[in-house]
């Protein structure tokens, strides 16, 4: 794991898997979720969708290195909690 690049590693069916909001991932988001901007983004994720819940954790796991990525089957409590820590990491790096 890297936190000086913004990455977390997170527990998903009882696998580590690293995560990080990276540019594309971003970009990824923006487009899976049909908004624009960080502030349209901010938005959106105050009320995901199961469906939105999958693009953006698929979204910060490839931001993680990961190419091959299958989240259908991921409990969306570990989903939501990835997703909250990739967003922190990113954070903490931004103010950091």
């Amino acid at each position: 794991m890297n936190a000086a690049r913004g990455e977390a590693v997170v527990t998903l069916g009882g696998e580590g898997r690293r995560v990080c909001l990276t540019l594309g991932a971003l970009a990824e988001i923006e487009t899976g979720l049909g908004v624009d901007g960080l502030e349209d983004v901010a938005a959106r994720m105050k009320t995901l969708s199961a469906r939105d819940l999958m693009v953006v954790l698929a979204a910060v796991l490839r931001g993680g290195g990961e190419a091959a990525v299958d989240v259908a089957g991921v409990d969306p409590r570990e989903a939501a909690e990835a997703v909250a820590r990739a967003f922190a990491a990113a954070a903490g790096r931004a103010g950091g």
